[in-house]
């Protein structure tokens, strides 16, 4: 039943609604086309605003802070180049399933269709980066459209949407209803699927179990473990999903994705069962479509997604299940294993393969090791840190060696996407403040939202940041050495002084060119209560652990 309501403006309406819906923190580049908003926003301090530099970094942001907190994580933008900026965040929440909402400022309605200043049709344009993209003409139907935003971003397979708000709607008053705060869908697992799971697992000699993808939480992450633990499962995660399972548990396999345990991967298909639960076993973590045989692998395959058209798209499965991943596990973890199993050694081959890949560190050339660097980490860092980067050789070594414990300890894209480190570190801070945050980005990958810097000095976040400097665009330099050897072209970078540019922004900024340096100056930039910057100078011939620039 609806109640009526005094006449607003379609800012104020917009405002009212999202507080309705629970948003606590807005990320956002301000525009004349949603002045409107911006003053109601003055009306509404119980949603904090975080003004950014570049709205890339804005979406960014607001992909990360919605990994970390499980709400859909909203940004404004304005229209024209702001929504052309936005589009690299939405691609980011798009491929890694992360429910985010943007709202863009659009020109007058009385002024479409004839090319006017800035205009866009955001429908034709990130209709492929997004669920559901619209545009709210009519002032009194807000509630219902940001309803079904919500809505949206979070039923199946979480994603992005996107509202376009004509600036003259915006400033329209309407007597609208407001609709009720929206309710995550969850979608269950079918008890007769569940039995015939439990069937085919009881009858398995060699199962893994494959974790991954969006919508997934705490608990989820935590039935998980129960479920492994009941039933002595080897358990691997996709392409940048370490913190779903803690990598020292013992029934730990590895992440299955660019550059992955080659042991791991025999294993995987030497697997006589596999459940593929959550990843969408896209082209990094399917090793480009050759782990597994298309269109029947050759084990028995059970599949669970939250998004009914992603089963059987590439693979076609044995036991296909239509389930979300707040659900999925949690039934698994209900399932009651036989007396004794007869994996349980290959369960210890498949940790010990892990523990052979990643224990020790190869040395790079140069004085700055980042393997040390990454042990001490390890060794330093509480288990519920956070750890984001962005896209580069440089990630192998985070990726690869850190041990991520605790779920959403890792903020990272799927989609390869350069410049996502420095903004998700800020926006995880400023979600998680009991959490420690540390962001790795590359030289070429900072300079392209390094902006953000001055974000997290207006608001003081309490974030290191750490740019690993090698003045190349290094994994480029790697595929060029491959094609091309010798022939470098376009892959050499001149950089500024990093600590320097932090300093100027009035952050806490230092190099770092010998590895001993690193543990006194990482325990300064945590001790500021502010953002920090460790510039790390690491030398150009590292390409990858294990691999440099004329050394194989």
């Amino acid at each position: 039943m609806t109640h009526t309501t005094p006449p607003r403006t379609g800012g104020q309406i917009l405002v009212d609604t999202l507080r309705l819906h629970g948003a606590e923190r807005i990320f956002c580049v301000p525009g004349e086309s949603y002045l409107a908003v911006l003053d109601a926003l003055l009306d509404a301090p119980d949603i904090a605003v975080t003004v950014c530099r570049q709205e890339s970094g804005a979406a960014m942001m607001a992909d990360a802070y919605a990994r970390c907190t499980g709400r859909p994580g909203v940004c404004f933008v304005t229209r024209g180049p702001g929504a052309t900026n936005a589009s690299a965040g939405l691609h980011i929440a798009q491929q890694d399933s992360t429910p985010v909402i943007l709202f863009i400022g659009q020109i007058r309605r009385d002024t479409q269709e004839r090319e006017a200043f800035q205009e866009i049709d955001y429908r034709r344009m990130l209709g492929p980066l997004t669920k559901w993209t619209a545009q709210i003409d009519d002032t009194a139907r807000i509630p219902e459209m940001v309803s079904r935003a919500y809505h949206n971003a979070t039923a199946g397979r979480p994603g992005p949407v996107a509202l376009a708000l004509p600036e003259d709607m915006l400033t329209e008053t309407a007597e609208a209803p407001d609709a009720g705060p929206s309710r995550p869908v969850t979608t269950g697992v079918d008890p007769t699927a569940l039995a015939e799971l439990r069937e085919r697992l009881a009858a398995a000699e060699r199962p893994f179990v494959l974790a991954g993808g969006g919508g997934w939480d705490e608990g989820a992450s935590a039935a998980l473990h129960r479920f492994a633990e009941s039933w002595d499962l080897p358990v691997g995660v996709s392409f940048r999903c370490q913190g779903y399972f803690d990598c020292l548990h013992p029934n730990y396999a590895g992440d299955v994705g660019l550059g992955a345990n080659p042991e791991l991967v025999r294993h995987i298909q030497a697997s006589d069962l596999l459940i593929a639960l959550g990843p969408k076993l896209g082209e990094a973590t399917s090793q480009g479509y050759s782990l597994l045989d298309i269109p029947r692998p050759r084990q028995t395959f059970i599949h669970i997604h939250a998004d009914a058209e992603e089963l059987g798209r590439v693979y076609q499965s044995d036991l296909p299940i239509n389930a979300d991943m707040r659900a999925a596990p949690r039934a698994l973890a209900t399932l009651t294993p036989p007396d004794s199993v007869p994996w349980s050694a290959w369960t210890r081959e498949v940790n010990a393969s892990y523990h052979r890949w990643t224990d020790d560190p190869p040395a790079n050339p140069g004085t700055l090791q980042m393997g040390e660097i990454i042990t001490w980490l390890n060794e330093h860092l509480p288990e519920e840190a956070i750890i984001a980067n962005g896209a580069g050789n440089y990630c192998i070594w985070s990726n690869r060696f850190y041990r991520y414990r605790r779920f959403r300890s890792m903020l990272a894209p799927t989609s390869g996407s350069m410049g996502y480190g420095a903004p998700a570190a800020i926006a995880a801070a400023l979600a998680c403040p009991n959490r420690p945050v540390v962001g790795f980005s590359g030289d070429g990958c900072f300079l392209m939202t390094g902006q953000e810097l001055a974000t997290a000095v207006q608001y003081r976040v309490p974030v290191v940041l750490l740019v690993v400097n090698n003045g190349s665009y290094g994994t480029i330099r790697m595929h060029q050495e491959r094609e091309y050897p010798g022939r470098v072209s376009a892959t050499d970078l001149h950089n500024p002084d990093f600590a320097a540019l932090a300093r100027s922004h009035g952050a806490h900024g230092e190099r770092v060119e010998h590895t001993e340096e690193f543990p006194e100056a990482f325990r300064r930039a945590q001790g500021v209560g502010g953002p920090a910057l460790i510039e790390l100078m690491l030398d150009k011939a590292t390409i990858a652990p294990g691999r440099s620039l004329g050394g194989g």
